[in-house]
């Protein structure tokens, strides 16, 4: 006998059939990502894995309410989509930071809602329940306010510098201890909505305090830990809901978060716990100067004398930083080095892990501008070769391209692996002004002999060398 279409379409089986595609499609797409080629493509195969997930969610005979989430679907997309589409490169950091909190703050409130539930129904849950609810809450809650404050600190609604309050880490530590404690009485029995509540608001102030003292150099691996945590937090929101995809889609963005973080932290020569309990951004804008640059005066140069230095180059390397994000430039950097490509020389860019505020911004504003794959050169794989180079274009980018890490030992970033352009034969730095970076401190490579400054907004002093060149 033959089941009806209805009876097939919310069948048990049938469903978890789809859960398996959908996060069989969300490794495949991850899987994509690991290269710049197939970037694009990874994203829309996890997209679509994400489509069944959702389909195969509603189509589970106990979810109802259709018409409450067709409601939360439109608000979502009439706000997500217009917003995704018009944000600027700039501020793609905020968009993921704020994009990832959103996602927490859905876990913790998922959790609180299915606590209720119970409650509702006769109380506490079985433990294999329970605890996924209770860890969820923490974490979710803990991503989401802290998400909050790592977009405010980039979009300078807040202070970028680390900002502390008097017994910093034991406040933390009580407000992890009252949020845990609740949490364990809850679990051996305790039937309470307010200890529930009591966990939330812990774990939100806890997310604050924690985020708050990390200042703005920091920010790339706080960003890719806050998304490891809610990964995680959505892992434990499927184990509590007995939902497949959201286990499997949780696990794996809290193992890559949790990867990329370690990565990220190596690759400025610390340790997360360390970056955790307060980080050395400053975020300042006044200048800084101090030690061996003090009375020493950088050089400034123009569009036409650096047109010359690049036009008879064998070869340049593109150090690209967030002042290149700022300005917008990666379009009229790209035309640049097609200018000096047909003139017979090489052009590569110097990627530092920590470049831009998130993981890979200078890849993606370098993609965006149809820059060659195999142009981009890592930092382990280009600093080798940095004394062969003639001309060492750095765009916007401080604390990656500072001496100091690598010898001074008062430094805050003292022994931070950086870009060594300094070894270059020269070296150009493209600046606003003589302001500092994101750490707050001078960068002594700009009173170098063989560095020169070109200062002015980077696309349009970009866009005069390129005019210089063709001159030339």
């Amino acid at each position: 006998m033959t089941l009806p279409v209805a009876s097939f379409l919310t069948d048990l089986d049938f469903i978890r059939v789809l859960y398996i595609v959908a996060f069989s499609l969300f490794i495949i797409g991850m899987q994509r990502l690991t290269k710049p080629s197939t970037a694009r493509q990874g994203n829309m195969i996890a997209a679509v894995g994400m489509a069944i997930a959702v389909v195969a969610t509603l189509l589970i005979p106990s979810v109802g309410d259709y018409g409450l989430i067709a409601l939360g679907i439109a608000i979502g997309t009439i706000v997500g989509v217009p917003a995704a589409r018009q944000v600027k490169m700039t501020a793609m950091p905020q968009m993921v930071a704020l994009f990832n909190g959103v996602g927490g703050g859905a876990v913790a409130l998922i959790s609180w809602a299915e606590y209720r539930h119970y409650l509702g129904h006769g109380g506490n849950p079985e433990l294999d329940t329970l605890i996924p609810i209770l860890f969820a809450a923490i974490i979710g809650s803990i991503s989401f306010w802290g998400s909050n404050i790592a977009f405010g600190k980039l979009q300078e609604v807040i202070p970028g510098k680390p900002i502390t309050v008097p017994g910093q880490q034991v406040v933390n530590a009580l407000l992890l201890l009252a949020a845990v404690a609740a949490a364990i009485a809850i679990a051996t029995g305790s039937e309470s909505e307010g200890l529930f509540i009591l966990i939330l608001v812990a774990a939100a102030v806890l997310g604050n305090m924690v985020v708050l003292p990390i200042g703005g150099a920091d920010m790339p691996v706080v960003i890719s830990l806050l998304n490891a945590l809610t990964g995680l937090s959505a892992a434990a929101a499927g184990i509590a809901l007995d939902n497949t995809a959201l286990i499997v889609g949780g696990i794996i963005v809290g193992a890559s978060g949790t990867i990329l973080t370690k990565l990220m932290a190596e690759a400025m020569n610390r340790s997360i716990p360390n970056i955790v309990a307060g980080g050395f951004g400053g975020g300042g804008t006044a200048p800084s100067s101090g030690g061996d640059n003090e009375g020493k005066t950088a050089k400034s140069t123009d569009a036409a004398d650096v047109a010359i230095q690049l036009a008879y180059a064998s070869r340049v390397v593109v150090a690209p930083g967030y002042g290149m994000a700022v300005a917008q430039a990666q379009h009229t950097v790209r035309e640049l080095a097609d200018e000096l490509e047909k003139r017979g020389v090489q052009v590569l860019y110097a990627i530092h892990p920590v470049a831009g505020r998130m993981p890979g911004h200078m890849n993606v504003l370098l993609a965006e501008a149809d820059v060659p794959y195999d142009a981009l050169k890592e930092m382990d794989e280009i600093n080798p070769e940095f004394p062969q180079v003639d001309v060492t274009l750095v765009i916007g980018a401080n604390d990656v391209t500072n001496p100091a890490a690598r010898t001074d030992e008062g430094s805050p970033i003292y022994g931070m692996p950086i870009l060594d352009v300094d070894k270059s034969g020269q070296v150009i730095v493209l600046k606003r002004s003589m302001n500092t970076g994101f750490a707050g401190i001078d960068n002594p490579l700009f009173y170098n002999e063989n560095t020169a400054l070109l200062f002015g907004d980077a696309k349009a002093s970009v866009a005069d060398v390129l005019a210089e060149i063709k001159d030339v």
